[in-house]
């Protein structure tokens, strides 16, 4: 396997030399960003002279559903920049009928599920790392980091900086207006030619329309097909390099099953600081003291009848902020590093004494990242450090290098380190990529059997997509600060839990239909395909799936999926998925799967979706039922109501059971700075009925106050576990 590895890493590096490309869309489409010495008023009232200075797009291009050919709608864009700021100005023109899901801001479906305008960046014109703005007509903002993730272009909109903007609605069109600062960005003031794209989403039509012409089957932001904003004279450095961000927090909770007794209510008050400060242009240090992550939102429940622990993403700002540059490692749910890790145990926060990040590039191709975190004492955890570098070097046209390290420790006999190298090709054109990797793991107990390695990659076409991985996971490749779960299996007899390596197989393909008819319901059809095998070290049968499933996608946003999965499963120790006083014997098991997916029209005021499966589940059925309503009242306020029920019988005395998880969301929208959400869950497998309440109020530019109420409860009986109040105030101040 490792001669493979090397082999392939040999043949793609050959292949980067010798690829060519015909022009790109960066020597295609050149936009000259002119200077303006009198800043234009950014209000969403466009009569301002000023804006005549810079140069005009006049209209944008179609690219999802339709990928030839100039939009339908107008939209015109212009862009300038003076020593502080650049600025964007965008009049798109409609027929006065807009969707606007929501006033809430860093809300990525609700952006892209809206009438919206958005302003993407490559500061380094390299193809890897940049920056996302947009609004909808509303005017509800999202700014994002954006990166390359296997060779795809995504965004991580939990990054947040301050930027401003304005929007207006009119009979015929709506006007967006953008001034992003310049200390917010990071850049080299010697680069003068940025990749850019502007991206209008256009609900009458459910068209997504771009300045440059790209093919569909790439996202709008994909950093290969940017035009070029060629400066007229290079951006000039930043000026303030410092923020702060204090914040003050203070409530009550209550602990009502205390082991000690202890159930009165707790009051506290805490204190701590944020800092942002920018080392260069392009290379930023993040300083936290005492972090309190009070106002973070609730994860959403799920109900879980695999084998396997659940992945729950991370929600924590400071660990979010150019978080690519660590998390991207690794391959589907074999994560080397995983900050959720740090800070919190089975979902209970450990309380974070401080941290410092560095993170930014120091030269156009190399970016660089440093974490040190260091933790408290917390019941029977000790005070943890965790340490974490990592670096991409940009080889070729779009490929990188990547290497990363990191380290748990506790004392000098009680740590756990892992490291890593992977190269990641992308052909010029885009159309295919490939990462080999290799990692190792290292504990105090010093253990072999410690490697992960293997590859990925994918191929994409118009209408033909494919992808492929291998994974070899030794069966003591221990990832304390990562997330590799099917490395564990839990005895339900013994209640240990045992390590197994494995290797896993996962080629998959689909073919999209992209009709030419335009009287056509459908924008897309087409079938899909995926296999995953995972075998045991020796050889033998782990675990197989073989999935078909066929996919109709409107014009009207509504989709229709349909599914069938094969199943065949060796249980290696005794297994208990519902709960039952008895759990499933060592043995194999085969069976199958049917499940359908439908959602209605999302731009409508009432929008359902729906799941039902039935088929076999081990020795036995299941059956399942998700629903969910969503209601609107446009643009201020949103009540999604989701239902999903399972019921499973398994054969002999093995056991049923029904469980149900229900939960309501609901948010008001004050305005584009004031927000009150709450969630509701009821978990019947986790026994958990939970209340959460947050309102936010972004009082200046950067600088909140929050205010968040939970409770939980027991669903037998809706005994109160615990409740807390909360309320924290932040403010950001630039030096």
């Amino acid at each position: 396997m490792m001669r493979y590895l090397i082999t392939t890493l040999v043949l793609m590096g050959c292949t980067g030399l010798l690829a060519q490309q015909n022009q790109t869309t960066r020597q295609a489409y050149r936009y000259r960003l002119k200077r303006t010495e009198s800043p234009p008023s950014i209000d969403g009232e466009i009569d301002d002279a000023i804006w005549q200075q810079g140069e005009l797009i006049p209209q944008l291009m179609n690219h999802w559903p339709k990928d030839s050919g100039q939009a339908a709608a107008k939209t015109e864009v212009v862009a300038l920049f003076d020593d502080e700021f650049v600025y964007v100005m965008a009049k798109l023109y409609d027929n006065g009928q807009r969707i606007i899901q929501s006033l809430r801001r860093d809300n990525s479906e609700d952006h892209w599920n809206s009438d919206s305008f958005t302003f993407v960046l490559d500061p380094f014109n390299n193809k890897q790392n940049g920056f996302m703005f947009g609004v909808n007509a509303g005017g509800a903002q999202i700014e994002a980091l954006t990166s390359v993730e296997g060779g795809q272009s995504t965004f991580d909109q939990n990054w947040d900086n301050k930027w401003y903007s304005e929007t207006k609605q009119y009979s015929d069109h709506w006007v967006v207006e953008m001034a992003i600062p310049f200390k917010t960005l990071r850049y080299n003031t010697n680069i003068s030619e940025w990749g850019v794209n502007f991206i209008r989403a256009d609900m009458e039509r459910y068209t997504y329309d771009t300045w440059t012409s790209f093919p569909l089957t790439f996202p709008a932001i994909d950093f290969n097909y940017m035009g070029t904003m060629e400066w007229v004279e290079n951006p000039k450095k930043a000026s303030g390099k410092v923020a702060l961000i204090p914040y003050l927090a203070g409530g009550t909770q209550r602990d009502f099953e205390d082991e000690n007794g202890n159930t009165n209510y707790q009051q506290s008050i805490d204190a701590g600081l944020d800092a942002k400060i920018a080392l260069t242009g392009s290379l930023n240090l993040d300083l936290t003291i005492n972090p309190d992550f009070s106002n973070v939102d609730v994860d959403q429940q799920v109900t879980n009848l695999s084998r396997f622990s659940i992945f729950f993403p991370e929600r924590r700002n400071f660990f979010l902020e150019n978080g690519d540059i660590f998390s991207n490692f690794g391959s589907w749910q074999i994560q080397p590093f995983f900050s959720r890790k740090i800070g919190l145990i089975d979902g209970q926060q450990v309380p974070i004494k401080y941290g410092a990040r560095l993170t930014g590039n120091l030269t156009p191709n190399l970016r660089i990242g440093a974490m040190n975190m260091q933790t408290a004492a917390f019941e029977d955890e000790p005070s943890n450090n965790y340490a974490v570098v990592a670096a991409h070097q940009k080889v070729f046209e779009r490929s990188v290098i990547k290497v990363i390290g990191m380290n748990r420790s506790a004392s000098a006999d009680d740590y756990a380190r892992n490291g890593g190298i992977e190269f990641n090709y992308v052909a010029p054109s885009g159309k295919w990529n490939n990462t080999v990797r290799l990692h190792a793991a290292e504990t105090d107990e010093q253990l072999n059997d410690n490697l992960y390695y293997g590859f990925d990659g994918q191929y994409i076409s118009r209408k033909f997509r494919s992808g492929w991985t291998v994974d070899v996971v030794g069966e003591n490749y221990i990832t304390e600060i990562g997330f590799n779960p099917r490395l564990y299996h839990y005895d339900a007899v013994t209640e240990e839990t045992e390590r197994q390596g494995y290797t896993r197989i996962n080629p998959w393909m689909l073919y999209r239909f992209i009709p030419e008819n335009e009287k056509s319901l459908l924008n897309q059809h087409g079938i899909r395909t995926w296999h995953q095998l995972w075998l045991n070290p020796d050889g033998s049968l782990g675990e197989r799936n073989h999935g078909i499933g066929y996919d109709f996608i409107f014009k009207n946003t509504a989709e229709l999926r349909f599914n069938r999965l094969y199943k065949e499963v060796n249980l290696s120790v005794p297994t208990n998925l519902i709960g039952s006083d008895n759990p499933l014997p060592v043995g194999n098991y085969r069976f199958t799967d049917n499940w359908m997916y439908f959602n209605t029209d999302r731009r409508k005021v009432v929008s359902t979706d729906w799941v039902v499966r039935y088929g076999n589940f081990f020795n036995g059925t299941r059956l399942g039922i998700s629903s969910g309503v969503n209601f609107r009242a446009q643009p201020w306020g949103t009540l999604g109501i989701n239902y999903d029920y399972n019921k499973v019988e398994l054969e002999g005395d093995y056991g049923e059971v029904n469980l149900h998880l229900l939960r309501v969301n609901a948010e008001i929208s004050f305005s584009n700075r004031m927000f009150w959400t709450t969630a509701v869950q009821y978990n019947s497998q986790s026994e958990n009925y939970n209340f959460f309440s947050r309102f936010q109020w972004r009082y200046l530019p950067m600088s909140d106050f929050f205010v968040v109420y939970t409770d939980n409860y027991s669903t037998d009986g809706f005994d109160i576990k615990n409740r807390q109040l909360v309320f924290k105030v932040t403010y950001w101040l630039n030096l």
